[in-house]
Order: structure tokens, then sequence, then C-alpha cells
């Protein structure tokens, strides 16, 4: 087996992107001769990010120990974070070759959240991305943004995919009088979830399904949505089969993997049309984007389901590790 080291700021019982893409890129890694092992904060000395406790700032003295640990052959920088950051200083001063991926739009984040300015933000990711084999960005449109803020070098479009064993169509055709609108992900305000709360539908049915620092407040503010919490596996996959639409209002996500999912259930999407969603979403086909997201709930809800579970064929696990493989680079 050929080892691939993952260098991550994430741990595994996060729930997002990163998590997900790399614990479904595993299982295709082993199929196909590799073994992927991680560095991550467990390994050092780490606290929780202020104001955002689940994320985890790391402080990786000895990372040079854990990567001659391992010994790999391939190395990916996954985020650009502490770990990230002590992993491609010490790899560049010992020669080793790795490639990144750019999965979260950080400058977008920082600036809300602590005032840092974009600017001072992208400076910083030039410059840690300049030396990567290969950067990975989620989409097209994602490497064009990336181009557009100065990054160079082989930047490389990665797409993602849905565990199909999981999330799939119900059998029976839903008779519901009134539209069930549903909302997933992290209640926090980078994704935008007051813009569903407050989407004027009238009869529509609302269920938001995620937990984070925004959720006790939202679910004060608008009584009448349906907050249930973070939902996994079979729970998750039922809430995407009985929605009529699933309303995905992210502007700074990449790529969302939730619209994969809702799609493979035959649940068309609403979203803005902005990096990610414009990506994914086929007009009329997998749902609609609209800066006037009601327009592109009455879009999206005007699709046959079956349209919309044939056309998500097209996302598969096994053509993200395609690209994943193709572009891994030889540590040494």
């Amino acid at each position: 087996m050929k080892t691939i080291l993952v260098v991550t700021d994430n741990v595994p019982q996060q729930i997002n992107g990163v998590v997900t893409t790399f614990h479904n890129l595993e299982q295709q890694a082993n199929r196909h001769g590799y073994d992927i092992v991680y560095c991550d904060p467990r390994q050092f000395p780490n606290c929780g990010a202020p104001g955002y406790g689940d994320i985890r700032l790391s402080w990786p003295r000895q990372i040079g120990q854990v990567l001659e640990q391992v010994n790999p052959q391939y190395v990916h920088i996954a985020t650009e974070g502490p770990l990230g950051l002590a992993a491609r200083c010490w790899m560049d001063k010992h020669g080793w070759r790795y490639n990144t991926s750019y999965h979260t739009k950080i400058p977008e984040a920082l600036k809300r959240y602590y005032k840092i300015p974009e600017s001072w933000t992208y400076k910083y990711l030039r410059w840690f991305h300049k030396h990567s084999g290969k950067v990975l960005a989620t989409t097209v449109s994602m490497v064009d943004e990336l181009k557009q803020h100065g990054f160079c070098g082989d930047i490389v479009p990665w797409t993602r995919g849905v565990d199909r064993s999981q999330f799939y169509p119900l059998e029976t055709t839903r008779t519901s009088t009134y539209p069930t609108l549903l909302w997933v992900g992290r209640v926090a305000p980078e994704k935008n979830c007051e813009d569903f709360c407050k989407l004027d539908y009238l009869g529509a049915k609302k269920i938001v399904v995620g937990s984070g620092p925004q959720l006790k407040y939202l679910a004060a503010k608008y009584p009448l949505v349906e907050f249930v919490g973070m939902q996994t596996g079979d729970a998750l996959a039922s809430y995407y089969r009985e929605a009529d639409c699933l309303v995905f209002t992210s502007r700074w996500d990449t790529f969302g993997i939730v619209m994969l999912e809702s799609m493979a259930c035959g649940t068309p999407v609403a979203a803005y049309p902005v990096c990610g969603p414009k990506d994914v979403i086929e007009l009329d086909r997998t749902g609609y984007t609209s800066p006037d997201l009601k327009l592109a709930v009455v879009r999206a809800l005007a699709i046959p389901r079956h349209v919309v579970t044939v056309a998500s064929y097209r996302w598969s696990w096994e053509k993200c590790w395609q690209i994943f493989e193709y572009n891994l680079v030889r540590r040494l």
C-alpha cells in the first residue's frame, strides 16, 4: 500500500465538507492500493478558535517527527491553518514535495469574524500555495476566482461525490399540498441561514437541519421554522427525501456537498448564483439559481423529482478520487 499523508486542521468529529470529502476518499484510496493517514490537531496541544470552539488551533512544534515517522510517498495539505502552515514550512526546508487544496473562503470569513482585511489573508494564501505541486480547488469558478486574486501555478478543479447507498429517492410519489422547504448545514453566520428563515413562501413548511452558534438565536427569532438539530445517516437522508426543495443560502461555500445529497434523493435545490451552486446546479434539471431566492424556489419546485435524480448521477466519489490521484505529487 502506498501512503498518502493528509495534513488537516480539522478533526474527524467535525461535520464539514473537508472531513466528508476525505472520509469518502479513504474508501476509494483503499480500493486502489493507497492508505490515507492523517496529521491532525489530535496529535498536538490544541485549543478552540476564539468564538468558534469546534475549530481547533494546534501548536505543532514536533511536526517534523510526525511527518518522518509516517514516511509517506505523497503529502497533501488540506488546510491553511497552523498545522498546514507548520507542515508547509518544514517540507519546504527539507525538500519534500506536496500538493494542497483550497476548500474555504477564508479571507471572507476572517474579515467577518475578526475584521482582518481580505487583502492580508489573500496575500498569505498566495504565499502558502505558491510552492504546491498542484492546487486542488472545488470548481471551475473557484479556480477562476483564485486566479483573479493572483494565485499562480497549476490550479485544478476537483469535483465531489455522494454516497448513493445512503442518499437515494423515495419509491412512492409525494402528495403534499404545501411544499416542505429544507435547509441543511452549520447554523452559523457564514452559512446565511437567516435568509432561509425569513423567506416568505405562503403555506410552506420550513425545516432547518444542523447545529451551530446561531441556533438558539434563530430558533427564538423564527418560531414558525422547525429546528431539528444535527442529523446524520438515515435520519438526514429522510429529511432530504421528505422535502420538496433544498434551499442553499450560503454565499461562501466553495462547493456545498449537501446539494449533491439532496439531488441524489430527487430533491431539487434553490440557491443564489454564486461560486458553488452555479457550478453544481443544472438550471431546470437539478434546481435553479437566482438573486431572488423565492424565484429560485418556485423554479426548483417545478422540476420533476425523477429528472433531478437522473441528472445527479454526474457526481461520484470515484470521479473525485480519480482527480485526486491523478494530481498527487511524489514527495521526493
